[in-house]
């Protein structure tokens, strides 16, 4: 996801968010470690629906 992506996801502009990570640098990070638990759980759901049909196709 591009910071616009993750702008428009916020409701915010690129620029806000650029302005946080300068001068809410906490902020920044919490907001970032959230997209990227967001996306760990997608590829967690995605590993998990290829092992499940591996799984069905040896029965």
């Amino acid at each position: 996801m591009t910071q616009r992506d993750m702008a428009g996801y916020l409701g915010v502009t690129p620029m806000t968010l650029r302005n946080w990570r300068k001068e809410k640098p906490n902020l920044y990070k919490t907001v970032m470690k959230g997209f990227e638990f967001d996306k760990a759980v997608e590829e967690a759901r995605q590993h998990y629906e290829k092992l499940k049909a591996i799984s069905e196709q040896t029965k």
